[in-house]
């Protein structure tokens, strides 16, 4: 029996696309798998800190030293990693704000990357620990970033994600896209249809 990590970050409810695409996902997965764990989070109700001072002081402190207070700085972060690293299956749904992530998912990845449980150094040399995991992200996106847009170049969307993820050991990353959302109705309708498609076409090896 494995286990799924779903989460949703957009803070849209029945009208965020990333959230339907990665539910019609999700559904489908569990038909497939019904004795596997789902550990579902929606960022819209969990507040994430941004990075602090302390907190810092506070992830490089050997756990056998943290004080009661640095515990409880590293509380939510602890709860985030653990669902992370009991998971061989991540997935996230991400839409794009003004080129990247919107400030809930950066804030997700901070207190994802900690020292000694996803990541260690040596001698300046940086190793990933959370391995042996697929990760799938599930995007919406405004406009078309391809060949022949006028926008080509300009997604920090997809680099900064698989950037962070690979860092913590991840080495199976998938993107499926649904772009040009904002571009007429036929091609919000087509470009769901066709990530709808591409996510049932992956569910198997997945």
């Amino acid at each position: 029996m494995g286990t799924l990590l779903h989460i949703d970050s957009s803070p849209r409810g029945e009208n965020s696309s990333s959230r339907l695409l990665a539910s019609t996902f999700a559904a489908a997965w569990n038909e497939i798998h019904p004795d596997d764990k789902v550990i579902y989070r929606d960022l819209r109700n969990t507040s994430i800190p941004h990075i602090t001072e302390e907190w810092i002081a506070a992830d490089f402190t050997p756990r056998d030293a943290l004080t009661a207070e640095q515990r409880q700085v590293l509380e939510l972060s602890d709860i985030l990693v653990d669902e992370f690293l009991a998971a061989d299956r991540c997935l996230y749904s991400v839409p794009m704000y003004n080129f990247g992530i919107p400030s809930n998912f950066k804030a997700y990845i901070d207190n994802l990357v900690r020292f000694g449980r996803t990541f260690t150094s040596e001698h300046g040399c940086y190793q990933g620990l959370a391995k042996e995991k697929k990760v799938l992200f599930v995007t919406a996106r405004g406009v078309e970033y391809g060949s022949g847009s006028p926008y080509r170049g300009w997604d920090a969307q997809e680099p900064g994600l698989r950037y962070a993820f690979q860092f913590m050991g991840v080495s199976d990353i998938s993107f499926i896209h649904a772009c040009g959302l904002d571009l007429g109705e036929e091609t919000r309708r087509s470009s769901l249809e066709k990530a709808k498609r591409e996510l049932m076409s992956i569910l198997s090896s997945w």
